[in-house]
C-alpha cells in the first residue's frame, strides 16, 4: 500500500525544516555573541581586578591572546572542523612533548605546567593544548570505530592507551585537576559514542582508590584536597584563598559594592585576577550579576549541545560534545572551587580569567562549535560539486 503524502518521510522532512525555528547556524550565530559577551566581559572584570602598573601590563596581554584566539578562530571557520581533526594525532604529539618540555622548566608554585616564552610574554601551558587535542582526537577515532568500540574491549585499548600516556604526562607535572578534567572528558565522550556501561563503569569504581593513595601518600596534597570542608580552621594555612573567596562573595550580597571597589583584591585574595576571578565578581557585582554570568554559562552547553545533535557528520557530533563537555566541566569546577562546593583547584573561568593557553583553548572549542554550525552537508556538498562538473 502505499504512503498517504502526508505521512511520506520526505513531506515530513520537508515540512519539519521549514518550521524549524533554531537551526544550527542561528544557534551558531547566537553562540558566537555569547561567547564574545563573555571575553568582553572578563577583559572588564580583569581592568577591575588589576589596576596596578602590572595590571595594565597584564590586560595587554590578555587582549594579545584574545585577539591571536580571534584570529584562530577565523581560520577554523575558514578550513572547516573536518580538514583540522584528521591531524590531531599528530596535535596529541606536540603536546607530550611540550609537557616533557614543561617537566624540565622552572618549578611554579609546586608544579612544573608552564613553559616560559621569550621576551617576557608570558608562559604556555602545554596541559591546556593537551585536552583539546584529545577531544579531537576521540571525536576523529571513534566515529571510525564505533561498531567495534561498542562491543569489544580491544577496539578501546588503542585510543585509551594514547589518552593514558597524555594523562600520565599532565600528572608528571603535578596538575591533578586537570588529569581529572581530561579523565572525565573521555568518560562522557565515550557514552555519548554508545560504548557499553559494562566497560565505563568500573573504572569508576576505582576512584576512591586515588583518595585512599592520597591520603597514605601524599599527606599534604591530602589536606589540600579536604580543607574545603572546613574552611575556617585552615583559613591561615592551606585554605586562606577559599576563606577570602568566600568573604568575597558574602561581603558582595545581591548589587555587590561597586565595580573596581573589591577589597579583596587587593592584599587578601592570591590568584583574583585568574582562578579566583568570580569571587571578585560577586564581591563588586553581587550575586545577580554572578547568577547571569551562570546562566551564560548554561546558555553556551545548551546552545552548544544542540548544534552538536544537529551536526551534519558523527565527527562533528563528537567534537561538538567533547568541546562543550570540556567547557561546562571547566565551567562547574571553578565555580565549584570559588565558593567552597569543590576542593581547591587552580582551574579558569571559561572565557573569563586571566591567562594566554587557556583563553585561546576555549576560543578554539568555540570556534570548532560554530564550525560545526556553518558546515555544509556531505551529500549536498558532493552535489554542488557534480552539478559545476
Amino acid at each position: 500500500m502505499r504512503k498517504l503524502p502526508a505521512l511520506s518521510s520526505s513531506y515530513v522532512d520537508e515540512f519539519s525544516s521549514d518550521r524549524e525555528y533554531f537551526p544550527p547556524k542561528k544557534c551558531g550565530v547566537a553562540l558566537m555573541f555569547l561567547v564574545m559577551g563573555l571575553v568582553l566581559f572578563g577583559v572588564i572584570m580583569l581592568y577591575s581586578t588589576t589596576s596596578s602598573a602590572a595590571g595594565a601590563s597584564m590586560l595587554i596581554k590578555q587582549v594579545m591572546w584574545i585577539g591571536l584566539g580571534i584570529i584562530t578562530v577565523t581560520l577554523i571557520n575558514i578550513v572547516g572542523y573536518r580538514a583540522i581533526i584528521p591531524y590531531a594525532k599528530y596535535l596529541l604529539i606536540l603536546s607530550w612533548v611540550l609537557l616533557v618540555v614543561a617537566r624540565f622548566c622552572r618549578e611554579i608554585n609546586g608544579a612544573y605546567r608552564w613553559i616560559p616564552l621569550p621576551g617576557g610574554v608570558g608562559n604556555i601551558q602545554p596541559s591546556e593544548l593537551a585536552k583539546i587535542a584529545v577531544v579531537m582526537f576521540l571525536a576523529y577515532y571513534i566515529p571510525k570505530n564505533q561498531r567495534q568500540m561498542k562491543f569489544s574491549l580491544k577496539a578501546l585499548f588503542y585510543p585509551l592507551s594514547l589518552c593514558a600516556v597524555t594523562m600520565g604526562l599532565v600528572i608528571l607535572g603535578k596538575d591533578l585537576g586537570t588529569t581529572i578534567l581530561i579523565a572525565a572528558i573521555i568518560w562522557l565522550m565515550l557514552i555519548v559514542s554508545g560504548v557499553k556501561l559494562r566497560y565505563l563503569i568500573p573504572p569508576v569504581t576505582l576512584l576512591p582508590l586515588l583518595f585512599v593513595g592520597l591520603k597514605l601518600f601524599d599527606k599534604m596534597r591530602w589536606a589540600r584536597v579536604t580543607s574545603f570542608l572546613n574552611p575556617e580552621v585552615y583559613q591561615k594555612t592551606i585554605g586562606y584563598q577559599l576563606w577570602f573567596s568566600l568573604l568575597a562573595l558574602g561581603s558582595g550580597s545581591w548589587t555587590g559594592l561597586g565595580f573596581t571597589k573589591s577589597r579583596m583584591k587587593a592584599q587578601y585574595l592570591p590568584e583574583a585576577h585568574t582562578d579566583f576571578i568570580l569571587a571578585i565578581v560577586g564581591e563588586e557585582l553581587g550575586f545577580i550579576c554572578l547568577a547571569i554570568l551562570i546562566i551564560a554559562y548554561i546558555g553556551f552547553l545548551i546552545l552548544s549541545v544542540f548544534i552538536s545533535v544537529k551536526a551534519k557528520d558523527k565527527e562533528g557530533m563528537m567534537l561538538g560534545f567533547g568541546a562543550s563537555a570540556m567547557i561546562a566541566l571547566q565551567a562547574i569546577i571553578n565555580i565549584g572551587v570559588v565558593s567552597g562546593a569543590f576542593p581547591t583547584k587552580g582551574m579558569p573561568a571559561p572565557f573569563i580569567s586571566y591567562g594566554g593557553s587557556n583563553i585561546i583553548v576555549c576560543l578554539i572549542c568555540a570556534g570548532l562549535i560554530i564550525s560545526i554550525s556553518n558546515s555544509p552537508d556531505r551529500a549536498q556538498k558532493s552535489n554542488v560539486g557534480t552539478k559545476l562538473r
